[in-house]
């Protein structure tokens, strides 16, 4: 019985048994191709995690070549918090800054991207298509005139840290465009109802549109936060000469640049693990409402 059933399989099902066998090979591909993009993609950080637990003074003599260290140490990090470095101020001023950055580059979004998403007035097209023009021009091309106006004021050197947080916000506003793309799927009619009940605009705004937009919010901060923690080119260019008031960009690519390079350069690694850590932190508890964010703010503009 066995063997006639088998012989009698329709051609139906042994098509469906071939799609299936080959359903099965294009997955285990796509599996095998995405482990070896995976591998390739986390090697250099798992070179970096590696290097800065090599002591430079144990493993001494140039170029290494090996990656995983022949005895672990915490010389570099224990270099970083000696007090011989000025690692933990510029720690600091990162923090100072990306924080600040992201708390009023996020409240200015907000208020411009709910005024352009709830509101109709006379240039508002037009404001919008300036904006978006300008924001196709890098910001690089300004780098110049905007170091003198920031010295003009002292902001530059030893006044960096105010004056690279002033950059940051000043134009934040142009970055409305996920922001506004998010709101304009909020109903309307949620607005309308509120305004009959007697609700202002600024009541709407925080009472009923900010609660619905917890992704967007937390899209918004996290992009603010992160252009300034890892921004080196303008930080350079704006605290030239002082120290005291790099970021951790900054002064750590100064570390690659001495002599010195092969001991500064486990220095360094350990430097970078530190300052990935509070981003990948951040990434991985928020990595739900970052997404939430930009496939809701890619909707509807």
């Amino acid at each position: 019985m066995k063997r006639k059933d088998k012989a009698a399989s329709t051609p139906r099902e042994q098509k469906t048994a071939s799609m299936s066998r080959n359903r099965a090979a294009s997955n285990a591909a796509a599996y095998v191709f995405l482990v070896l993009v995976c591998v390739i993609w986390l090697f250099p950080f798992f070179g970096l995690i590696m290097q800065s637990f090599r002591s430079y003074s144990t493993e001494y003599g140039g170029m290494v070549n090996y990656i995983v260290p022949k005895k672990f140490s915490l010389d570099n990090y224990r270099f970083l918090f000696s007090g011989r470095t000025n690692f933990l101020l510029w720690y600091k001023n990162t923090v100072i800054i990306a924080i600040v950055v992201s708390i009023l580059q996020t409240g200015f979004v907000l208020c411009v991207s709910y005024a352009l998403s709830r509101m109709r007035f006379r240039g508002r097209k037009t404001l919008m298509r300036s904006w978006f023009v300008l924001g196709m021009f890098p910001g690089f091309l300004t780098m110049i005139c905007m170091y003198f106006l920031l010295k003009q004021f002292g902001l530059t050197q030893a006044g960096a840290v105010p004056g690279l947080i002033l950059v940051y916000v000043a134009s934040s506003g142009m970055g409305y465009y996920v922001c506004k793309g998010y709101f304009d799927t909020i109903p309307k009619a949620l607005d309308d109802a509120a305004r009959i009940d007697g609700a202002t605009r600024a009541q709407i705004f925080v009472h009923l549109i900010l609660p619905l937009s917890k992704p967007i919010i937390i899209y918004t901060a996290l992009v603010a936060f992160m252009a300034p923690w890892c921004d080196y080119i303008f930080a350079s260019y704006v605290a030239f000469g002082n120290d005291k008031t790099y970021n951790v960009a900054v002064a750590m690519t100064r570390w690659v640049w001495t002599n010195d390079y092969q001991g500064y350069f486990t220095r360094f690694c350990a430097g970078g693990i530190l300052v990935a850590i509070p981003v990948t932190i951040l990434f991985v508890c928020l990595q739900k409402y970052y997404v939430e964010g930009v496939t809701g703010g890619s909707v509807k503009g």
